[in-house]
């Protein structure tokens, strides 16, 4: 009976020590809510984990081996991750447009073709993936490959875990190594994003199809990649032999133009003057296409622009958007501002400068950019914006001069804008290839009011440009032309010219 009692007040004291350990843990949370908050999150995790699939992939993601053997797999959807970053300032941020308030103009209208990425997944069981990976293996890792950020921004977006499968897409697509297994743990949607990465950044895979192939397992797990080559893969160092020299033909014109924007100026005119737009045209999503074939689409033009000016050092970028229709452009850096440049849309009759080095709010009624190219860079360039326009201006005039003054006599007189076309032939046909300036004498203000008409709206090509660039295998034909009333009603024009 002693013994129990004994008992007995062990364990009530025992209780009042646990009673007052209770009220005062109760009093120090009371003064320390951010303990509690600690307590809660760490009884609570594990479930917190398992109530969210996202974070789960999330926390593994680095992990390969792990995917499945220590969590709750049933529990892991496709949902996407956030793991694509804007890497520019928010003031910088491109803000995207509404597609309601695209309108192309009409003489444009129809000239897109872009295809965006297709991707064909396929969700296969449990045990068969486990099978996969030993049986294709990885492939080329891609382990050691480093990529410049000024020339390779969709690179730079992906998180540490999605480049690492970014360097791997590309090495096998280098070693035309067609199937093989994720070297990270990725979901589908993840994976869509990595090669629309890889391909946007790099237009000399043109043997790369725009359409791959994925197997995923029912928790999301991507565990085998299969890419798609075009018939160019088949002979592919001849190919690529082409495919060099067509561009190199292009680049040695730009050996002898001193800054990047005359070099600009001198790819983009030369790329057009090659190239004929053709929605059938095969391989039409490549840079082969355009370069080699001299038949291609939005896509075609986008895609050589981006590899000519990569090559000459000069930061162009691959722009996924809308324009009407699904369609692709370019964007450019020079002195660190960025421009939008749409070559399909220059290559017009005659050929134009009216979508080249814009800005996005030049854009914003006709391209609007879509996907991952909303994080490129804003275009808000001013230095380089509308140079390339045919210009008319009045000198300031101290007093009439006569047709003696600049050495002409009444029979130089030209009385209609074919004269004045014909003059201009004779006197480019004279002076060949080069910059200089020229002297014309007409009759009248009617005749001068058709001839600026004529340089204003690019009509002067078909009435003697084309005729000039042809006879003398130029690509480049650019005019400035200033005007000046003479004594008894004629008019003098001086040309400026610059012809390569």
């Amino acid at each position: 009976m002693k013994k129990h009692k004994k008992l007995l007040k062990k364990i009530l004291y025992i209780l009042g020590v646990l009673y007052a350990l209770m009220i005062a843990f109760i009093m120090l949370c009371a003064f320390q809510p951010k303990l509690t908050e600690d307590i809660a999150n760490f009884l609570y995790s594990e479930e917190k984990n398992t109530d969210n699939p996202s974070t789960q992939l999330q926390a593994k993601e680095n992990t390969l081996d792990t995917f499945g053997s220590n969590m709750n797999e049933e529990a892991v959807s496709t949902e996407r991750i956030k793991s694509i970053v804007s890497t520019v300032p928010n003031d910088d941020q491109y803000v995207v447009n509404d597609e309601s308030e695209i309108t192309p103009s009409e003489n444009v209208v129809d000239r897109n073709g872009y295809e965006p990425i297709v991707e064909n997944a396929e969700e296969i069981a449990e045990e068969d993936g486990e099978k996969l990976a030993e049986i294709i293996g990885y492939g080329e890792t891609g382990e050691g490959l480093e990529f410049d950020t000024r020339f390779h921004p969709y690179y730079v977006m992906l998180n540490n875990t999605l480049k690492s499968l970014y360097r791997q897409i590309y090495a096998n697509a280098m070693a035309v190594n067609p199937t093989f297994a994720p070297i990270e743990v990725v979901s589908v949607d993840q994976l869509k994003d990595v090669f629309t990465a890889v391909f946007g950044d790099h237009p000399e895979l043109f043997w790369l199809d725009t359409a791959y192939e994925c197997k995923y397992l029912p928790n999301g797990k991507c565990v085998q990649f299969s890419l798609q080559f075009n018939h160019t893969a088949t002979n592919l160092e001849i190919n690529k032999q082409e495919f060099e020299n067509s561009a190199n033909n292009i680049i040695q014109g730009t050996t002898d133009l001193d800054s990047d924007y005359d070099k600009e100026v001198y790819i983009h005119d030369t790329l057009i003057s090659k190239i004929e737009y053709n929605l059938s045209a095969p391989l039409n999503q490549s840079a082969y296409s355009a370069l080699v074939s001299g038949q291609t689409v939005c896509a075609g033009y986008a895609r050589a622009y981006q590899y000519l000016m990569q090559k000459i050092g000069i930061p162009c970028y691959y722009c996924m958007g809308f324009a009407g229709e699904k369609h692709a452009w370019n964007i450019v850096s020079l002195d660190d501002e960025y421009y939008n440049v749409d070559t399909t849309w220059d290559d017009t009759n005659p050929n134009t400068y009216d979508y080249f080095n814009k800005s996005d709010r030049d854009y914003n009624s006709s391209h609007m950019r879509e996907d991952l190219s909303i994080y490129l860079p804003a275009c808000n360039g001013q230095n380089y914006r509308d140079l390339e326009i045919t210009n008319i201006e009045e000198p300031v005039i101290d007093k009439m001069q006569s047709l003696q003054d600049f050495g002409f006599t009444i029979e130089d007189i030209k009385y209609s804008l074919e004269d004045y076309y014909e003059d201009c032939y004779d006197q480019v046909m004279r002076n060949g290839m080069g910059s200089y300036n020229f002297n014309t004498i007409i009759s009248s203000k009617e005749i001068f009011n058709q001839i600026l008409e004529a340089i204003s709206n690019k009509t002067y090509f078909s009435g003697y440009a084309d005729r000039a660039l042809l006879d003398l295998g130029a690509n480049k034909y650019y005019i400035e032309a200033y005007y000046e009333e003479l004594q008894d009603g004629y008019y003098v024009i001086s040309n400026v010219i610059s012809i390569q």
